[in-house]
């Protein structure tokens, strides 16, 4: 998909770019830090499936007893066993994903997914005053940030981590439906990497000091837009597992919710 139609961005055309379209050194902060923790959080995710994906592919020497366990328990779908993996970068649970994740692609993706939001700043810190996102136009972030990404080269790709990483999943029912100031379209992820982006962006909050959710307090706020949302961020804890984002708030000295 990239070749010839844009490029994939280094770690050092990643700052650039955040760098270049940046409003202040507030919004860069603010901003950049959040775009740095949820691609680390991406990464951890990613690995989690992968080692789920793994384990699901290897042969261990007892595979008979395991196979036999695996029927005794659940069908022969084995799937109750691989609750028993022990932690993978502090996320427990998920299931096995249908391929391998892409960890470098999820972290490019991470750090450029919120882009867009510089472009959203009812006041950027310049002059010493707090940070202000517009609130009403917040929602079209993503779709500015793909087209900024597009605008600067960048493959289209990477590009869609910025325009399809809203709430759980934004399709062109919800767009209708909520009556939000974006074209009808589905602005839903369309690969397992930019689902997984997706995912970490929840346990990560651009507040005014920016804080960690935990996935009970992200089902609280998913719950906000009905019961199809939630039952949609329920499908994918129940997929990819929930994050311990402890440490991390522990790392950046921040807040939990």
């Amino acid at each position: 998909m990239g070749g010839m139609a844009g490029y994939i961005p280094t770690l050092e055309q990643v700052d650039e770019l955040h760098r270049r379209i940046a409003p202040s050194d507030a919004a860069y902060e603010l901003i950049h830090l959040h775009c740095v923790i949820v691609a680390r959080i991406a990464r951890t995710l990613a690995r989690r499936q992968n080692a789920l994906f793994t384990r699901r592919c290897t042969l261990p020497k007892d595979a008979a007893e395991l196979a036999g366990r695996a029927s005794s328990v659940n069908n022969g779908d084995g799937e109750k066993l691989l609750h028993a993996v022990p932690p993978t970068d502090g996320v427990t649970g998920g299931k096995v994903p249908p391929r391998l994740i892409d960890e470098r692609l999820v972290v490019i993706g991470g750090l450029l997914h919120d882009i867009g939001t510089y472009r959203l700043l009812k006041h950027d810190g310049s002059d010493g005053e707090p940070l202000e996102f517009d609130g009403p136009q917040y929602i079209k972030h993503g779709l500015l940030g793909y087209e900024y990404l597009l605008e600067q080269g960048v493959a289209e790709e990477i590009a869609q981590f910025a325009r399809n990483h809203t709430g759980v999943g934004l399709t062109r029912e919800d767009v209708i439906r909520q009556g939000l100031p974006l074209l009808p379209a589905d602005y839903a992820p369309v690969n397992l990497e930019q689902e997984t982006v997706m995912v970490a962006d929840k346990y990560n909050s651009k507040s005014i000091p920016p804080k960690f959710l935990t996935a009970e307090a992200y089902t609280e706020r998913a719950a906000r837009f009905g019961e199809v949302n939630k039952q949609r961020w329920l499908d994918l804890l129940d997929q990819y597992g929930t994050v311990d984002v402890a440490p991390l708030a522990a790392e950046y000295h921040l807040a939990v919710i």
